[in-house]
């Protein structure tokens, strides 16, 4: 036998025998990725490993698995690997391999999206700062120096896999890959340059030998062979740059991204699935959700400026990881229906015609083989439509989907799963035993000196920029000036500070005057202290704060940040002034506390009377038990101001909780009708944007926990606790004229008939069952989930008859017809609309 055949054999025998190794050639088309020459309709989602942790992995790919993905996407980010100039760390959170092995393990593909840049809303959208530093460097452009070292990344990453054989060529599960990130929104900035940038970055992708594709999204011009992607609420209208590449979609946006000092933004299902339906409606084969699972930003990973710890961003999966419904429970429906549709929409492209205004069928049709998308895409008026010769309802903006071009398996406006609400309880924290047994409080302390205290501190004339300075080593750089006065000491003077962000605390001779900070909208702010000096010798120590550093834009990394002044005291009654920018000032990089590594709760002399409160730089240490149970663990910082916090030396990233969003903005309910905006459905207006932060459950023991709090404004960390995610309730609201659950549908009309809507319900977790009906209403009950009533007419049998299917079981399902109910109002449409508890 010759080595080629033996090699062959040997590579056969490794896929029949090796349930991880894929074994695929991957290549593409006009129509899809063509894998092991198969043309597939792909549904994709986004988990970045580093916002979650490993012991969250398995469970997080499982749920999407089951969810009906058959990709999972991750960036892979720069600075998280490479902080240090040559220096790699793959360990726990930022263990790649082990995640794309995770991710195999279960069956489902890998997109890896290695850029290097990333955006991301992550800190410098992925690029570590010492890339800042290298002589004569300019990002994302034609230049030596950058281009050098985004090859060198580029190829470890690529190489990294390549030796852990997970490429799809090599039988692993990375069937996809992707080179730059949404670089077409902005290459205007960069001229000429960008053009010939972009060739090189396509031409070293390629030169790397993958043996899968590479994409680039948001680039039209992206050169062959590179297939351009599309980013966006909406890819329906989008068209690739050549008829030989497949129309592909790398970031639906399940949401938007939450920001300090802003609104909690949400993105209806019922509208993410009419993007998702009329994108393959109209040509799509591989869409992939932006995220699927959003987690948390821990440590100081978040970007933006004012990007919040939370990375939740209304993802199918939350940021705890738990099921979000209906979310995660509608899209799994739209994708068996997309997925019943597979074998036409493979064969050929769509013929689409018009059925009126604002109406669109698209039929896919080769040989007996014919599938069917009938849409509305009008925002206020429901119709009905002729299509092939029968009637079909379709409401203002949805999809329906017609596998066999006759009967409808899913309306995307019509929602069959349920929907939960979930609550934060309290739990006890209290530890038995330990150090702190002497504390009334069971906290200890530990003052952060103000202004300058650190043995590398350094003096110069004028005002420094923050970034350059602090290399963002740390959050924090002192600014600290000391000066004679010769006014009337009982004079009120004001301290006019300008910065370029993104937030700042002002010391006059070490007790803090004031405080400002920038926004998510613009992160620059003048700031008027009022300010009382005394006569002779007066110390002006300035903390200069980052919040994560900007993660896009052209040129985003020449962004600076910190008191670039004026700085200028101007007297309030004489009208004298000084400006003190041109003159001698002192530097500090970081705090004291962070050079001790008080973060990890280390054995140094901690405080514990008299204990202070709503005091500003101070360090806070408690022991504390787990909360008991399985659900996901969070902290309520309510009674903090701002700062940083740690679990057993981890952190969990920054608290914020008295950034307060906007009074207005924000509704009960929005209307999922019309395109959709990052502004048009938010909630939580005039409250914390983030009071409550995630605590991974692998980062806990049973007892003997260490939290830390730096807190820079000041805050009573008595008034924290300790909560847990529970769900409280299931619902349902099912009408009789839903169709039948997916997995129900049948071609055939006659035994079609026989199938009408349902109504189920499951127990988020196995080993619950439903305890209790608070509501059930067979006729036209109205509300929501938690405010469900009854409408004019409902059946007295609805209440009795959910309780024998469901009560004691984990999951039940209640067929909606008047044959079960009976029918409580002739000829008027009817629902069925059910509450339950689990325990």
């Amino acid at each position: 036998m010759r080595a080629t055949q033996i090699v062959l054999v040997l590579f056969w025998f490794l896929c029949i025998h090796t349930p991880t190794l894929f074994c695929a050639n991957v290549e593409y088309d006009h129509r899809a990725l063509v894998i092991d020459g198969k043309r597939r309709v792909l549904i994709s989602g986004s988990i970045h490993y580093p916002r979650s942790t490993p012991e969250m992995w398995p469970d997080l790919i499982q749920k999407s698995k089951d969810g009906g993905l058959d990709v999972i996407e991750t960036y892979v980010f720069w600075n998280l690997h490479e902080p240090v100039r040559g220096q790699y760390d793959f360990d726990g959170r930022k263990d790649l391999v082990k995640f794309v092995k995770t991710v195999a393990a279960a069956g489902l593909y890998v997109h890896l999206r290695i850029g290097p840049y990333v955006c991301a809303e992550w800190n410098y959208g992925g690029f570590p700062l010492w890339l800042h530093f290298i002589p004569g460097i300019k990002f994302r452009t034609d230049n030596e120096p950058f281009k050098a070292e985004m090859k060198r990344f580029t190829a470890k990453i690529v190489d990294m896999i390549k030796q852990e054989k997970l490429y799809a060529s090599q039988g692993g599960p990375v069937i996809l890959s992707q080179i730059e990130n949404e670089y077409g929104n902005i290459d205007s900035a960069y001229g000429a340059a960008a053009k010939s940038y972009i060739k090189w970055a396509a031409t070293m992708a390629t030169s790397l030998d993958t043996g899968v594709p590479w994409v680039m999204c948001q680039q039209s011009d992206a050169p062959d062979p590179i297939i351009n992607t599309c980013n966006g609420f909406y890819c329906d209208q989008f068209t690739p740059n050549s008829n030989t590449k497949p129309k592909m979609w790398t970031e639906n946006w399940s949401g938007w991204f939450l920001s300090f000092g802003g609104a909690v933004p949400y993105r209806p299902v019922e509208d993410l699935a009419f993007a998702v339906a009329r994108f393959f409606q109209r040509g799509g084969t591989f869409q992939n959700y932006y995220m699927y699972h959003g987690g948390t930003n821990f440590d100081r990973t978040s970007g933006g400026p004012f990007i919040a710890t939370s990375y939740d961003y209304d993802a199918p999966i939350d940021e705890y990881g738990l099921i979000r419904q209906p979310k995660w429970g509608h899209l799994k429906e739209v994708h068996k229906a997309i997925k019943l549709c597979e074998e036409a929409l493979i064969a050929t492209d769509p013929t689409i015609t018009s059925l009126g205004p604002n109406l669109e069928a698209a039929v896919y049709k080769t040989g007996s083989v014919c599938a069917a998308f009938l849409a509305n895409v009008g925002t206020t008026s429901d119709v009905t439509v002729n299509f092939s010769g029968n009637s079909y309802h379709l409401p203002a903006w949805s999809v329906s989907i017609l596998p066999d071009c006759k009967n409808v398996v899913l309306n995307t406006a019509k929602i069959n799963s349920a929907s939960a609400i979930s609550s934060f309880i309290a739990e006890s924290s209290k530890e038995d035993i330990g150090s702190l047994e002497a504390s009334s409080t069971g906290w200890s302390w530990i003052s952060e000196p103000v202004g300058i205290s650190k043995d590398n501190s350094f003096s110069q004339t004028g005002l420094l920029e923050q970034i350059n300075t602090t290399a963002d080593k740390s959050d924090y750089l002192w600014y600290s000036i000391s000066l004679d006065y010769k006014g009337d000491a009982s004079s009120q003077t004001v301290l006019h500070i300008e910065s370029l962000g993104h937030a700042l605390h002002a010391f006059i001779n070490g007790k803090l005057a004031g405080s400002q900070a920038g926004n998510s909208g613009k992160s620059k702010f003048t700031v008027d202290i009022p300010v009382t000096l005394v006569a002779g010798k007066n110390t002006i120590d300035l903390l200069s704060l980052t919040v994560g550093l900007q993660n896009y834009g052209a040129f985003f990394d020449t962004w600076g940040a910190g008191i670039t002044g004026p700085v200028i005291l101007k007297g309030s009654t004489n009208g004298n002034t000084i400006d003190l920018s041109s003159q001698k000032w002192t530097y500090q990089v970081g705090l004291k506390g962070e050079d001790l590594g008080l973060s990890s709760g280390s054995s140094v002399q901690w405080s514990q009377s008299p204990f202070p409160k709503n005091q500003p730089l101070t360090w806070y240490k408690t022991n504390f038990a787990a909360p008991s149970g399985n659900n996901p663990v969070a902290i309520d910082f309510t009674g903090m101001g701002k700062g940083e916090a740690w679990v057993n030396g981890q952190s969990i990233g920054r608290y914020w909780p008295t950034y307060v969003s906007p009074n207005a903005g924000c509704t009960d309910s929005c209307n999922y009708r019309g395109p959709y905006s990052a502004s048009k459905c938010r909630k939580n207006c005039g409250k914390p944007s983030q009071a409550l932060y995630h605590v991974p459950r692998s980062w806990l023991k049973p007892s003997g926990n260490t939290l830390v709090l730096f807190e820079e404004s000041g805050g009573d960390p008595t008034q924290i606790s300790f909560v847990t995610k529970q769900t409280e309730s299931l619902c349902a609201h099912v009408s009789d004229s839903h169709p039948p659950p997916v997995d129900l549908w049948n071609s055939d009309t006659e035994s079609g008939r026989k199938v009408g809507p349902v109504l189920s319900l499951t127990c988020p977790h196995h080993s619950q069952v439903i305890s209790s009906i608070k509501f059930a209403s067979y006729g036209t009950p109205l509300g929501t989930c938690g405010n469900f009533h009854h409408g004019r007419c409902s059946s007295n049998k609805a209440l009795s008859i959910v309780q024998k299917a469901c009560i004691g079981s984990s999951s039940c399902s209640v067929g909606i017809s008047i044959d079960t109910f009976g029918d409580p109002c002739r000829g008027v449409a009817k629902s069925l609309a059910v509450e339950a508890a689990c325990a």
